[in-house]
């Protein structure tokens, strides 16, 4: 109890002092709390959505995939006859059945065609109108669709469009443009996350999506009174044998949770890695907070072991203190954690993924999560000060000095510290070595591990001579107040390594992936450059195929040398080793793709792979099957017959794009797959005549204006998109990161705050000879510099070297320019800078104010 007592006296007396290790708590538990919350209450969004729209059981043809994603390379969805609907009435358990169609391949536009497709990413779903929609919707304005003119829209949809009853729409899809008008407007009675739907009547929506009636691409069944859905399937099963995909509610939602859960874990996965960077810097924030109470406290704690206290008893003290800073920060930061998903959520709603507050979900597991690890952390963080505090002697400490061993200690820390940076750098150099890129990721996550830890255990010994070399650069232009800034952040090496690490990691972080993004754009541009010929790509934007009506406007374009079509086949290879692989697929080509993309080879020529009944395939797969040039590969393509091919080309490995792919003309495949069952291009290229590009790019945007899918790029737009969706995904980064850089400044505050408070009669004796309030506090921002930029120096090199090695390994991949943002690198180093000027403003203030007769007499 009398511990208790202590612990609760001392952590009230320095209540401001702990405040900003506990917002330091309480943010990174926030972040762990609100990711969770978040992802938790998507899951839920998803899973009611999953639920409400599935039927009892459903049967799907042949070849759809299982999240209900309509990917086809004809354009159109994988259908059954609508014979299938009557076996299923028939069958025994069944209450009702009702056909249907659908496509996630359609793209929609308003009169003046604008897409009113998600930006968020969310699938367009154009359909029929079935009872199945009806029981999971309402129509809150206007009527269901009737014939062919009359089309209805989610209520999201509408709202986000500005759509109005008697709007004109445009269903675009394989089989042409569909027109007719705004009929109504539905609700779903559950929160739609941002999927865009379109309504048809059911003939109208055969006609449009797969070009014939008497088709359907599901088949909903009901469930008979007392019938369970597992019973159900195995007898629709046996009245439709294994032709088609039967499966439950269960089944269907199951699949569509697992496509979600993919995406949604990566996030979330992602996001708790950037909370456990702020936990790790917290860490430092806590351990000086604790270091330099314990060391003000020194004689206090000599006293209490002068009338009896035990090692112990301070040791468990300043754990107690520990503990009351966890429990509080993570208590505030579990509430902050809520707050932050709500956040969230607004913020997904401004990118068109609706989330409701309804659904909001805060399992036990989260608090449960939060708390354990704040407290955790916390007290293993006060563990290192609690242990010094205990092992000073009551006579040391009555004299105020430090523990014996702090010399040996700070010796052998410096030792394990080179010896771990040492290894790290050894994992390093291996991993920039390794001739595969899976090896070399393993040695540099490790070396990244090493050479992260290392720096942190010899921080002190860096602060030494760095902070000096920042001295000799910086500090002595300002004359004495300089070499006393220097001398200040000099005291206790311990103390600024400490700090600057905090800062270092977020920084290594930012560089490392600043110096990879910046060379996979370098890189991705100059293949562009040396491998791509041809002037424009022409590709819709989803990545879907391209219909024949579009392919003929772009061949009609004026100013085009030459169009060439690219188009992919599934297909099964039997290769001479008697080998018949897993599915594949084979690129065909019109002849002049061999010039439009220039491809190594490693044997032969690739343009005569386009010659008859010719192919090539690439360096990996002729290896492991002993292909060569002249050898025969029996190509089994899906829908047509087997080809018997001759290897005329074997392409590099050492390629970007189109690496690992098998090339053979369109006309050789045509000769194999029948018309209706060959593939959709999947792009198209084309070439400008000698000096009319721009003419030609005007004309072939001029000639798409109709179909509004598609986009037509040219090589400068390619180098801007892949520029930009780097930047994007690198300041979503940084906005990340910033968390932990966030906690790192708390800690440059906390650390000079402290230390002002530590030298308070140190400041009272400066002031009396003279020093006044402005050269005060510019030695006190001076040492907040100096910190933060010795912190910088640490990181940005770390870093720098993280990516150059990085960069090795996506060498291996193709990707060879190593790039260096130096602007990035520079612009960092400067902020650090203006970082610590930040971090310095309340220090510098109080120490300021401090009253020069009560700073002298501070004992």
């Amino acid at each position: 109890m009398t511990v208790l007592k202590t612990s609760m006296r001392n952590f009230f007396a320095h209540k401001g002092r702990m405040a900003l290790s506990a917002v330091a708590v309480l943010l990174s538990v926030g972040f762990v709390c609100g990711t969770l919350v978040f992802t938790d209450t998507m899951n839920t969004t998803f899973d009611k959505l999953f639920q409400a729209t599935a039927s009892d059981v459903t049967v799907s043809a042949d070849g759809s995939s299982d999240n209900g994603q309509t990917v086809s390379r004809t354009g159109k969805p994988p259908v059954m006859p609508a014979s299938v609907l009557g076996r299923v009435r028939g069958t025994r358990g069944v209450e009702s059945a009702e056909g249907t169609v659908f496509s996630t391949t359609a793209t929609v536009v308003d009169a003046g065609k604008d897409k009113l497709s998600p930006s968020s990413g969310a699938p367009t779903i154009v359909g029929g109108w079935n009872r199945n929609d009806a029981r999971t919707m309402d129509i809150t304005s206007g009527t269901a669709p009737k014939g062919p003119n009359q089309v209805m829209v989610d209520a999201d949809t509408a709202g986000k469009h500005h759509l109005r009853l008697g709007d004109e729409i445009g269903v675009i899809t394989a089989v042409g443009t569909h027109h007719a008008r705004l009929s109504g407007i539905a609700a779903f009675r559950v929160t739609n996350p941002g999927a865009a739907l379109f309504y048809l009547d059911t003939r109208t929506a055969q006609q449009v999506i797969v070009g014939r009636t008497g088709v359907y691409t599901d088949v909903n069944v009901t469930a008979a009174k007392g019938v369970t859905d597992a019973r159900l399937k195995k007898n629709v099963t046996a009245a439709l044998g294994h032709t088609y995909k039967v499966r439950t509610a269960k089944e269907v939602a199951d699949a569509n949770r697992k496509s979600v859960g993919s995406f949604l874990n990566v996030m979330k996965y992602a996001m708790l890695g950037f909370a456990g960077i702020a936990f790790l810097v917290g860490i430092f924030l806590i351990i000086n907070t604790f270091s330099m109470l314990v060391a003000q406290r020194t004689r206090e704690i000599g006293l209490m072991r002068a009338i009896g206290s035990s090692r112990k008893q301070v040791n468990r003290s300043v754990l107690v203190e520990g503990l009351l800073l966890g429990v509080i920060g993570s208590v505030l930061g579990v509430g902050a954690g809520i707050g932050l998903a709500v956040g969230l959520m607004k913020l997904m709603g401004q990118m068109d993924m609706h989330l409701s507050t309804d659904d909001l979900t805060v399992a036990w597991t989260t608090p449960a999560i939060g708390l354990l690890l704040g407290v955790v952390v916390t007290v293993l963080a006060a563990y290192l000060p609690a242990r010094r505090a205990g092992k000073v002697s009551p006579m040391a400490a009555l004299r105020d000095a430090g523990a014996p061993t702090d010399a040996r200690a700070g010796a052998v820390r410096a030792g394990i510290g080179l010896l771990l940076t040492a290894a790290g750098a050894w994992s390093l150099s291996t991993a920039a070595t390794a001739d595969r890129a899976t090896t070399g990721s393993v040695w540099l996550g490790l070396g990244v591990v090493l050479t992260l830890i290392g720096f942190v255990v010899i921080g002190p010994l860096l602060a030494a001579g760095l902070v000096r070399v920042l001295g000799v650069a910086v500090l002595r232009v300002f004359g004495p107040v300089g070499r006393m800034a220097e001398r200040n952040a000099l005291r206790n090496p311990r103390r600024t390594g400490a700090t600057g690490a905090a800062l270092m990691i977020g920084l290594a972080l930012v560089a490392c992936l600043s110096v990879v993004g910046s060379s996979v754009v370098a890189s991705a541009t100059d293949q562009l450059d040396r491998t791509v010929g041809a002037d424009f790509i022409v590709e819709e934007d989803q990545g879907q195929v391209i219909d024949a009506p579009a392919v003929e406007a772009v061949k009609r374009a004026p100013g085009l040398a030459r169009v060439t079509e690219y188009k992919v086949l599934d297909a099964s290879l039997t290769t001479p080793d008697g080998r018949t692989t897993s599915r594949k697929t084979v690129n065909a080509a019109d002849p002049a793709y061999a010039r439009d993309v220039r491809t190594k080879t490693v044997a032969g020529r690739l343009a005569d792979a386009y010659a008859p009944d010719s192919m090539s395939v690439f360096e990996g797969f002729a290896k492991d099957h002993g292909v060569r040039l002249g050898s025969t590969v029996a190509v089994h393509f899906k829908g047509g017959r087997t080809a018997e091919l001759t290897v005329r080309a074997i392409t590099s490995d050492d390629a970007v794009i189109d690496k690992g792919a098998m090339y053979a003309s369109i006309a050789t495949a045509a000769r194999y797959v029948p018309a209706d069952r060959m593939p959709l291009d999947q792009s198209v290229l084309a070439t400008a005549k000698d000096g009319q590009e721009k003419t030609a790019y005007r004309a072939l945007k001029s000639a798409l204006h109709e179909f509004p899918q598609y986009t037509v790029r040219d090589q400068t737009d390619y180098k801007q998109e892949l520029k930009d969706q780097i930047g994007q995904l690198l300041n979503m980064i940084y906005g990340l990161l910033a968390l932990a850089i966030i906690v790192a400044v708390l800690g440059v505050v906390n650390t000079l705050a402290l230390s002002v408070v530590e030298r308070t009669r140190e400041i009272g004796l400066m002031r009396a000879i003279g020093l006044s309030r402005r050269q005060l506090r510019r030695m006190i921002r001076l040492e907040s510099v100096v910190i933060a930029v010795f912190g910088a120096l640490l990181g940005l090199g770390l870093g720098m070297g993280w990516g150059a090695t990085a960069h090795e390994l996506l060498a291996l991949e193709g990707l060879t320019v190593l790039d260096i943002p130096w602007p990035t690198i520079i612009a960092v180093f400067v902020g650090s800078a203006f970082v610590g000027l930040f971090a310095a403003l309340v220090p510098a203030f109080r120490a300021g104010r401090l009253n020069v007769l009560n700073a002298i007499a501070t004992d």
